[in-house]
């Protein structure tokens, strides 16, 4: 008898896990600034998670998932072996893919609006523009007697700059 009673209280807890996962939403994903619906995607209960199908991945983000990692043309981000779970499962006969942990993986900001279901995902690591160099630009700025020095004209020589801001 106690055996049923816990093998009855394991499945309500699967059974509560599994719908709490598997809970279907519609989403709006918008991403590289185009928005795309997705129907259905899933949010698991508690989570700032998104899972979408791997078709709607590639209709939202023209990414693809592929044996090498999550590919788009010739730019490729493998998955962490140790983390495939984190990032793809199948369920009910379609494979699923977390798009917010690619987003992480990826160093790329997401936004999120509950309310109407909006995802926002901004520009990857590798979008963004980088620092070309430790270089200050050169500038011109007068002297206490009005004569004008460009940075240029230190070249070859060691300079202090200080700055100062009022704000």
């Amino acid at each position: 008898m106690k055996a049923r009673f816990l093998v009855g209280i394991l499945l309500l807890l699967m059974v509560a896990t599994l719908s709490a996962v598997a809970k279907d939403i519609r989403a709006t994903v918008i991403y590289d600034d185009r928005a795309t619906d997705i129907n259905p995607a899933q949010t698991p209960d508690g989570t700032d998670q998104l899972w979408v199908t791997t078709a709607d991945l590639t209709r939202a983000t023209r990414f693809e998932v592929k044996p090498q990692g999550v590919c788009r043309e010739e730019l490729c981000f493998p998955l962490p072996k140790a983390r495939q779970a984190d990032f793809l499962r199948k369920q009910s006969g379609k494979e699923w893919f977390n798009l917010t942990a690619f987003a992480e993986l990826v160093h790329q900001p997401v936004a999120r609006d509950t309310a109407t279901s909006t995802w926002y995902f901004g520009l990857r690591s590798d979008q963004r523009e980088t620092l070309a160099s430790l270089r200050a630009p050169n500038f011109s700025l007068p002297d206490m007697a009005g004569n004008p020095h460009s940075l240029s004209d230190f070249h070859g020589k060691k300079i202090l700059l200080v700055t100062w801001a009022s704000w």
